[in-house]
């Protein structure tokens, strides 16, 4: 914590600070529409270069590994060809048609800063602010809007690549719908991305926030449920506390506010949101409050969601709060940079961060399970819709099904924890139900468990077709451990 108070977090302020006068400068001049096309030819350039030379070693971003919100820091950055690919604009907002253009290194601190002054906001904000388009296409996001909306994928509606003979293409469920639907989860490799369309919705000022505590594990699998099925909660959350203690919250857009119940819980010397919300756990009572809607997207930030209380164990200290909570929470990227290999093994061996996303049926039969193999409180639950679409993340059967994402982050408190043989133990369950784990964490499955969990019959047709195999590595090869070491 010493070295995180004194270094990261006056250098998190200064990163802050140059992206956003970045971002402000590029909008003002209205300078990025103009220069995209020139920047996506100079991406092309790149590729054919790399042609040219023989397509001797595989492509990848030259975005640097540690700047990535993943915990992991990928080794393939120093073997494969770099291609350098500077996109982090915001395109067009076009009001008609409701959609944004990006580019894919927009974060959603970014964007949500962009859209929500001109009335507009995207319908699925995943939760940090320096979480990236382009991230949570090839990868994914959730938000607790998604059991509206789906993931974060579902609410494109195109993207553009550059694949791997320099060519530029533009896919939509209408337009090249194999590659639309086969580039979510595929961690870049069938190609790069240069832009995408996200829907917009109406922005409204408020979410009217419903706190309700449950006790005893089948009750919550069940208030969880049955609060993920109705359409006219605008957010479903649930923080479960311990095996049987929760609290779920629903919540609601609104322009109206009553003025006493507003909690502007993004202000940097309000309680971090996970604690703020035990309290209603604590006094056995349910609570109704308006948080401004930019504060609710993103709750869990200041405190990463509750990952910061493991490196400032005083962070939520009033006196804590009030001198310098301005300044956190650190960067991820810095964190990862300034970590030692000894602290990244101790983290490896004694730390989770993994979410799992599993079939809304099997819910409590999953906490069970999460409570057995590691034991960490609290695990956030967020439910979310799963249409039945081609591609690599799909239903078992042919409708559309309600899934929740669990996600688990923090130490262990399971006495027999051991990095490898637990998680192997939890994707085996994962895998049994039909789910799926997030693939920016560490996933120790072997190349055929791997492709048990996910479908890969579109992926690799698409390899296959698009000539892919010498110019990027498979999924797998980017993510497992397995296949890392």
């Amino acid at each position: 914590w010493l070295f995180v108070c004194l270094f990261l977090l006056p250098l998190s302020i200064l990163f802050d600070i140059y992206y956003q006068l970045r971002a402000w400068a590029v909008w003002r001049l209205h300078s990025a529409p103009r220069q995209h096309a020139q920047r996506v030819r100079h991406i092309q350039a790149q590729v054919r270069e790399w042609k040219k030379e023989g397509s001797k070693r595989y492509m990848c971003t030259g975005r640097p590994g540690w700047l990535t919100v993943s915990l992991r820091v990928g080794k393939y950055k120093k073997t494969h060809k770099n291609i350098m690919i500077n996109l982090m604009d915001v395109l067009e907002v076009d009001s008609e048609r409701q959609v944004v253009r990006v580019e894919p290194l927009v974060s959603m601190g970014q964007l949500t800063a962009h859209l929500n002054p001109m009335g507009w906001t995207i319908p699925v904000v995943p939760e940090l602010d320096d979480l990236t388009v382009g991230g949570l296409i090839m990868g994914t996001g959730i938000e607790s809007s998604s059991h509206i909306y789906g993931l974060f994928q579902h609410t494109c509606v195109a993207y553009e690549l550059v694949l791997a003979d320099g060519s530029l293409v533009r896919c939509s469920p209408t337009e090249n719908s194999d590659l639309f639907y086969a580039v979510p989860w595929s961690c870049g490799t069938l190609g790069f991305l240069v832009a995408a369309e996200i829907k917009m919705i109406p922005a409204k000022k408020y979410v009217k926030i419903h706190y309700e505590p449950v006790r005893g594990l089948q009750k919550i699998c069940e208030k969880f449920t049955e609060e993920s099925k109705k359409k006219e909660n605008s957010f479903v959350e649930g923080l479960l506390y311990s095996l049987d203690e929760a609290v779920i919250m629903t919540g609601v857009l609104t322009d109206e506010a009553e003025q006493s119940k507003i909690n502007r819980i993004g202000n940097y010397y309000k309680p971090w949101f996970f604690k703020h919300v035990e309290k209603y756990l604590k006094a056995d009572r349910t609570g109704i409050e308006y948080i401004p809607s930019r504060h609710y997207y993103h709750r869990h930030t200041r405190s990463i969601f509750w990952e910061l209380q493991d490196i400032i164990p005083f962070g939520n200290n009033p006196v804590f709060r009030y001198l310098f909570g301005w300044m956190v929470p650190p960067k991820i990227s810095l964190l990862k940079l300034t970590q030692g290999e000894a602290i990244r093994k101790l983290y490896e061996q004694h730390h989770v961060v993994q979410d799992m996303l599993v079939p809304m049926k099997s819910l409590e039969k999953s906490i069970q399970t999460f409570h057995v193999d590691l034991n960490v409180y609290p695990l956030w639950l967020c439910p979310f819709i799963l249409p039945n679409n081609p591609g690599m993340v799909h239903p078992k059967g042919n409708e559309a099904e309600l899934y929740v994402d669990i996600g688990a982050y923090g130490e262990p408190k399971r006495k027999q924890f051991e990095a490898r043989a637990s998680m192997r133990q939890m994707e085996k369950f994962v895998r049994s139900v039909h789910g799926f784990q997030m693939l920016y964490a560490d996933c120790y499955m072997t190349r055929e468990e791997f492709w048990d969990m996910f479908d890969g019959s579109l992926y690799h047709k698409l390899r296959e077709q698009m000539n892919c195999k010498d110019a990027f590595p498979e999924v797998y090869d980017k993510i497992c451990k397995a296949a890392r070491h």
